[in-house]
Order: C-alpha cells, then structure tokens, then sequence
C-alpha cells in the first residue's frame, strides 16, 4: 500500500508562492490594460495609472501571501490604507478631472470647434483632453477650464444650429469593410430623410481604429428636437441590423 507524501509543513510556502506567482500575473496584465486605454489619450497618465496599478496589486497580493505564512498583518494593513487614503487625497483633483471628461462626453453637449460659454469664460473649443478643455477667445487668448467644471456649472452652446446635432457612436468589427458600411448606413439614414435637415446630409468619421475594432461617429442634423430621441432609437437599430448583416458576410 504506498504511502502518500505529508505536505502540511509545505503547504503554507507553496500557498505564499502560489499568490506571488497570481499577483505578478495580474499586475502585469491590469498594467497592459491601463496602458492600451490611456496610451492614446494620455501618455503620461497611462504611465503613472500604470505604476499605482502595480503598486496596488502588489500590496494586496503580499498581505495575502504574508497571511498564508502565519505572520501578523495588522500593522502592514493599516500601513497600506494610510498610504492608499493620501495617495487617492494627493491625486483627487487629478481623478476628479479625468472622470469628469468621460461623464461630459455622454452629457454635456458640446465637441470640439464649438463655441461655448462657461464660468463667465466664452470661445471655441480647440481641444478636449482628459485633464481640461482648452477655449480660443475672441482676442487670441488660450483659457484652460478644468473638466470637473462642466459637471457643475451652467455650459452655454452657442454654436448656430446646434440643437439639430445628433452624435451616435459606433463600433464595428475591423474585419468590416468600412467603405461599404459607410454606404449602407448613410443609405438608411436616408430613409429616415423626412426628419432630417437636408442641408447636413449624415456624415461618419473616425474616432480611432484598433487591432480588433473601429470606434465611428455619426452625426445627424434633425428637424425636430422633440424626436430626437426617437430617431436615435430608430438610427441605433438601423446600425445594429446592418453590422450584424455584414458580420454574417465575413463569417
């Protein structure tokens, strides 16, 4: 009858090496993420995003693996939320600024090469970056306003005709002919033509393309506000119907 080997003495060092060996992996992977999200916005925030990132796995991941060998972790514990807590204080305006740019995509209405007005500040909108907008002024002057300002304050839009602007993202498939997608969406906004201004016919333009995928904009100019949200009901399931066709055709 053989004997099976006794590892209860080892378990407590295979179990610490099994945790570093999970924690270098996941920092190493939540660092690669990072990078490719902030890469192309911001360079210097994707490095430092990357470096807390990694500094944060880690800590976790030794306290854990500290915890498996029998020591006490009390004092590591508090060590590691007091720097956490000065880390998040030293950097909330920073983290107020940069969350505040995604939410003021989605719902604050104004784009670059809008003219706009903000906290007694007025000029057309020359850059939106992830820390603040930057307004060119009537006398030539840069004014930098941090993002966290459009989540609130009043935003003026004084862009002529820009209550009848739709903007609708897409993502599509890289494998997608664009030219031909391009064709078939502007083909059934058409139809749609009896709402639209036919002054501003609908136009796609390329936000970025990736490995995997493209990010697109179209934009529409309406008639009515009052059906604005009908028809950006009625464009998404026109798209959504359209992907998934061509998608068939590249299977």
């Amino acid at each position: 009858m053989a004997i099976s080997p006794d590892f209860g003495p080892l378990y407590p060092i295979v179990s610490f090496a099994a945790i570093v060996l999970v924690t270098w992996i996941i920092a190493r992977s939540l660092s690669a993420i990072i990078g490719r999200l902030f890469s192309r916005v911001a360079p210097l925030l994707a490095i430092h995003a990357k470096r807390i990132a990694w500094v944060s796995i880690w800590s976790i991941g030794i306290i854990f693996a500290l915890e498996q060998l029998g020591l006490r972790i009390d004092l590591l514990l508090l060590i590691v939320g007091l720097l956490g807590a000065a880390a998040i204080v030293a950097n909330v305006d920073t983290l107020r600024n940069l969350s505040s740019k995604y939410f003021s995509d989605a719902y604050v209405p104004f784009k670059v090469g809008d003219l706009i007005k903000v906290c007694g500040q007025s000029g057309k909108v020359i850059e939106i970056n992830p820390m603040s907008t930057i307004l060119l002024t009537e006398n030539e002057e840069l004014v930098s306003i941090p993002n966290s300002i459009f989540l609130r304050e009043i935003v003026v839009n004084a862009t002529p005709h820009v209550w009848k602007e739709v903007a609708i993202p897409i993502v599509i498939d890289s494998r997608i002919d664009l030219a031909e997608f391009e064709s078939e969406v502007i083909k059934s906004c058409n139809k749609l033509r009896l709402h639209l201004d036919e002054r501003f016919p609908p136009i796609i333009t390329v936000k970025s393309r990736e490995p995997k995928s493209t990010s697109l904009v179209l934009t529409l100019m309406i008639k009515d506000p009052d059906r604005k949200e009908g028809i950006i009901s009625e464009v998404n399931l026109r798209v959504a119907e359209i992907i998934e066709r061509m998608g068939r055709k590249r299977r």
